[in-house]
């Protein structure tokens, strides 16, 4: 089995993120999203958090060491925040030996390209979140929707999920549905507008 290469993918996933993240208006951030427990300000912390995170593991470092949030950016400085530790993470993912070395992610103990490949899920998912509470001001990249979807449909297999799974159960998606509202629906999440 050939295993997709996730670090072009993640690097369009993360400028995708960068150009909704400079579009957010300071009136925003008290908005909802479709993560019940985010308004847009903790889902720009849990994003900035998550990158940072994934950007240790790349450095090598230990993973769970890492707090998914960030404190102590100011409302004007999330642009800057995760504009700094994308930089980061994509120098941190540069090298191919970093693909097949076993690190540790909060799932488990995986493969390089496997920690990075749930992490495109990850971002791609708050993209969507991000895009959604800010009223769909983008024409979301649906390649990267469909790469995320066979990696969530791969490392959450089961439609229904605990209290220790990170998303929701999922929900069925309308027929006619494109890339991002199936992933949201396997995800557990609803457009903000049938929420």
């Amino acid at each position: 089995m050939t295993t997709t290469d996730p670090r072009p993918l993640y690097t369009r996933a993360t400028e995708q993120a960068a150009t909704l993240i400079r579009a957010v208006r300071p009136e925003q951030l008290t908005g909802p999203t479709p993560c019940s427990e985010f308004d847009v300000r903790t889902l720009l912390s849990h994003i900035v958090g998550g990158t940072r995170r994934i950007a240790i593991v790349g450095e090598g470092g230990d993973g769970l060491a890492e707090p998914a949030f960030t404190e102590g950016v100011e409302d004007e400085g999330w642009t800057e925040a995760y504009d700094e530790v994308r930089a980061r993470v994509l120098k941190a993912w540069e090298s191919d030996d970093r693909m097949a070395a076993p690190v540790r992610v909060p799932w488990g103990e995986v493969p390089g390209h496997a920690a990075l490949a749930g992490y495109v899920m990850e971002i791609v998912t708050h993209t969507w979140d991000l895009n959604e509470s800010l009223g769909r001001p983008e024409e979301l990249d649906g390649e990267l929707a469909e790469f995320a979807l066979a990696v969530g449909h791969r490392t959450l297999p089961d439609p229904e999920r605990d209290a220790h799974t990170p998303f929701d159960s999922a929900r069925t998606a309308p027929e006619e549905a494109g890339a991002y509202e199936r992933l949201a629906a396997w995800l557990g999440r609803e457009p903000l507008s049938r929420a």
